[in-house]
């Protein structure tokens, strides 16, 4: 294996990309408002925007997807995806559903009640939207490494916090906790693992008090594979094993199938409980489908019954989490400041020690995605004061997140290295000249809150 360090793949297809000028991308950027989820795909020379649907498939779930049966019930696309989803979940009931979103929809509504508390590691911004519209506050407890940009090497930084998870179920009752979510890998902190012994402590915690536990299963595989290398016991076992024991602590997980299911479409709703299954099911005829489809067709369901499985593959798993090591590697040497250990899907750039002059409430991670869009042509995305600032619900004052970040994810099998040394490039050129840049105003947010970056306008000061 000494020689085989490439790609675990050769490119059958291409898709070409178009390069443009830095006084368009500059145009471009002031008709969006700044915000570069308004800029068309076209325009975007890397884009590092989302790693969700982005994946390139392969030659088996090409094929796979000429089997797909459209029948509206019980068509046996659907049983093929059942099968894989048992076979790397060891659940017994699935219900797809057109998307994560989707799945996280149906997971709030049957969870979250007005006036209670969702115990997370570091909830993401769908969830946080639908706890906000059914009047539950989520709660993010990871651990105290997790949430600090500069602390020093932890091999799990997803963890969440029990002693903080004990304090509030204390405080506020345990009926006034609807539930845990553990999210595999933590997003919003760089793509951190959670450790199995994490989940397990989690579980039996939650599970001594009633409280039901989810696990957001969108990068499953990767967080399996950080197991596998980082935590002592794991070392000989397979993947697939890890995952089942993961989930063997909860009652329900969902997951986006856009991440590790290797599709550009799809999510999944999974669950041990009957009586949530069939509430799910009753939840997706309403809003997604029959339960046989749940908002995808068949062809989609076959392409994911194959990803699933070879998500799950070892030597793909350690060229993508290399890859990710790659890049931030490379940032590291141009004195770029990110999240360290870099995580499962992308490289977390510190927004704050980047741009140390630029105050939180300036937006610093929102200008840094501007100027490498400006300079390059490459689309990343704030998760900062902009993705996750909330407001006092009293007195209507800011409160800022405590991770300001800007995070380049890397879709599956789609970039060399040979992209991601212009990644390296331009933000280390940029970082050079970081004191010419100044901060952003916001100029609109939208109705809700937690969804307002994908939404909003600015300004430049």
């Amino acid at each position: 294996m000494k020689y085989m360090t490439a790609e675990p793949f050769r490119i059958k297809m291409v898709e070409p990309i178009k390069k443009t000028t830095k006084e368009q991308r500059q145009q471009w950027l002031k008709e969006a408002q700044y915000n570069v989820f308004k800029i068309r795909a076209e325009n975007v020379y890397i884009d590092c925007i989302t790693d969700s649907g982005t994946s390139a498939m392969s030659q088996n779930q090409w094929s796979a997807m000429f089997q797909g049966d459209e029948s509206y019930a019980g068509c046996s696309s659907f049983y093929r995806l059942q099968e894989s989803v048992q076979d790397v979940f060891g659940m017994p009931f699935v219900q797809p559903t057109h998307q994560g979103r989707a799945a996280d929809y149906i997971m709030a509504k049957i969870y979250c009640r007005p006036g209670t508390y969702a115990i997370g590691n570091m909830h993401f911004d769908t969830f946080r939207g639908n706890a906000e519209i059914l009047g539950a506050t989520p709660v993010d407890y990871a651990i105290d490494e997790g949430q600090d940009p500069t602390s020093d090497y932890h091999p799990f930084k997803g963890n969440i916090d029990l002693e903080k998870m004990e304090q509030l179920i204390k405080t506020k009752g345990p009926e006034n906790i609807c539930v845990v979510i553990i999210t595999v890998t933590c997003n919003n902190n760089g793509g951190q693992p959670v450790s199995m012994q994490n989940i397990r402590e989690v579980s039996e915690l939650a599970g001594k008090h009633g409280i039901p536990v989810v696990i957001d299963a969108a990068r499953l595989a990767e967080n399996a594979y950080f197991i596998q290398q980082r935590e002592p016991g794991y070392e000989n076992k397979s993947i697939k094993e890890i995952t089942r024991e993961m989930f063997s602590y909860c009652e329900t997980a969902t997951m986006s199938s856009k991440k590790d299911g290797l599709v550009n479409i799809g999510g999944l709703f999974v669950t041990r409980n009957e009586d949530v299954y069939l509430q799910a099911n009753q939840l997706a005829i309403v809003h997604e489908g029959f339960i046989t489809y749940g908002g995808m067709s068949g062809r989609d369901m076959d392409a994911l019954a194959v990803g699933l499985q070879e998500a799950c593959d070892p030597q793909y798993l350690e060229y993508r989490i290399g890859q990710a090591k790659y890049l931030g590697d490379l940032l590291k040497a141009r004195g770029v400041p990110i999240i360290e250990p870099t995580g499962g899907h992308g490289v977390y750039v510190d927004g704050r020690r980047f741009f140390p002059h630029i105050p939180q409430h300036e937006f610093p991670s929102q200008r840094l995605v501007c100027a490498l869009y400006e300079e390059a042509g490459v689309r990343a995305v704030e998760l900062g004061a902009c993705a996750f600032g909330s407001k006092d619900k009293e007195t209507g004052e800011p409160i800022w997140p405590k991770l300001e970040t800007m995070r380049i994810a890397l879709s599956r099998r789609v970039y060399t290295n040979s992209h991601l040394e212009v990644i390296a490039n331009a933000l280390g050129d940029i970082y050079e000249n970081r004191d010419q840049y100044r901060g952003m105003k916001l100029v609109y947010e939208g109705p809700i809150l937690a969804l307002r970056h994908f939404t909003a306008g600015f300004e430049l000061l």
